[in-house]
């Protein structure tokens, strides 16, 4: 794919070996403004679960529910404009890049194609999980008006570049998973001793391998590429502030109606027929504007509004996942787990898992 934004990016190809030290990078530099039209993203307006309208201008001030922010971030992750300039920074680069909210529970390039293979390895065992997810947060900590860059225990550096509606920032832009110096025997010793110490059940001669697959970038090369996503976060910005505007002034009364009736009985046998007289609306009709308003099909947005509830008490371990799942609303164990995984993109015992280990390393 040849695009404007492609060509503009630099190729990730050059080869010298890792600083030790960790390291942060402040970017000050003024440039030009990055030329993507927001006119080519046409986001349609998404009411996702837990997200309200905003007032005409929105500050700070109306983004203060956590809900509110992750159903916007969600919104902008599903847009046009994010998708196709994701597509053109990994054809570009090579590199992973994720839009992550606030508060993420997750690694933040799980499940991306570009994923630093040996990130994805050491992503599985629960010790090195937990020291990433606090390398991950304390690059975010970081963003303080600019873009920043640390060096984790491995040796790859991690960025985050804030995505702000005002001064506040809503959501973060991440990449890196990189060297700056091609590592040295005796910084794959390190990793090596590392893993044996952490006791890791990874296989070593394949670390090893990943590890010296690792991009290269030289520091010049990379702060032009960080410079670029910080124009990018400014555009995903503004394009933010107008899905706000949008969804203040799409959303009728009716479908508000709906939604809050959804939420508060959201673990009832809930049917379209149902939610449509609580709207006043007949049934064919509510479909195709429930559809039009929020983006997503009823059945659909009600099981989110399940799914999401289900995460909370899936942080309770007393509960059995058969009980959060006939709690939230749903009638079968199997669609349950289906819908979840779909969704959440992980089943409820992994999830589970998972945030058992991110509640700990934020400890």
């Amino acid at each position: 794919m040849n695009t404007p934004l492609a060509d503009n990016m630099l190729k990730l190809n050059t080869r010298n070996p890792p600083q030790d030290s960790t390291t942060r990078i402040a970017y000050h530099e003024p440039m030009p403004p990055l030329q993507i039209a927001l006119r080519r993203a046409s986001p349609a307006v998404s009411r996702l679960p837990g997200a309200v309208a905003a007032d005409s201008n929105p500050k700070a001030g109306n983004l203060t529910n956590a809900a509110s922010k992750n159903g916007l971030v969600a919104a902008l992750a599903g847009s046009r404009i994010f998708r196709e300039y994701q597509q053109a920074f990994a054809e570009a680069t090579g590199l992973p890049l994720t839009l992550r909210a606030l508060k993420g529970w997750q690694l933040a390039h799980q499940s991306n194609r570009n994923q630093n293979g040996f990130c994805a390895l050491m992503s599985k065992e629960n010790h090195s999980c937990a020291a990433c997810l606090r390398m991950q947060q304390q690059v975010c900590d970081g963003v303080n008006g600019v873009p920043c860059t640390l060096r984790c225990q491995f040796g790859l550096n991690e960025s985050a570049v804030g995505v702000k509606i005002g001064k506040e920032i809503i959501a973060y832009l991440q990449t890196g998973q990189v060297f700056f110096k091609a590592p040295k025997p005796e910084q794959i010793h390190r990793v090596l001793d590392q893993i044996k110490a952490l006791d890791l059940n990874v296989d070593r001669r394949e670390a090893v391998q990943l590890y010296n697959e690792t991009p290269v970038v030289q520091p010049g090369e990379y702060q032009a590429t960080i410079r670029l996503l910080q124009f990018f976060a400014d555009q995903l910005g503004a394009l933010a502030n107008q899905i706000l505007l949008q969804q203040k002034d799409a959303e009728p009364a009716q479908i508000t109606r709906a939604r809050q009736y959804i939420e508060a009985n959201s673990h009832e046998d809930l049917s379209l027929a149902i939610v449509a007289k609580q709207a006043g609306m007949s049934s064919n009709y509510f479909c195709k504007m429930f559809r039009k308003v929020t983006g997503v099909h009823f059945t659909r947005y009600v099981s989110c509004v399940r799914v999401e509830k289900a995460k909370n008490l899936l942080l309770n371990p007393n509960y059995r996942v058969s009980e959060i799942a006939f709690e939230v609303g749903f009638q079968s164990l199997t669609h349950f787990n289906r819908l979840f995984k779909i969704i959440a993109g992980q089943s409820p015992t992994e999830y589970r898992r998972h945030l058992s280990t991110n509640l700990s390393a934020r400890e």
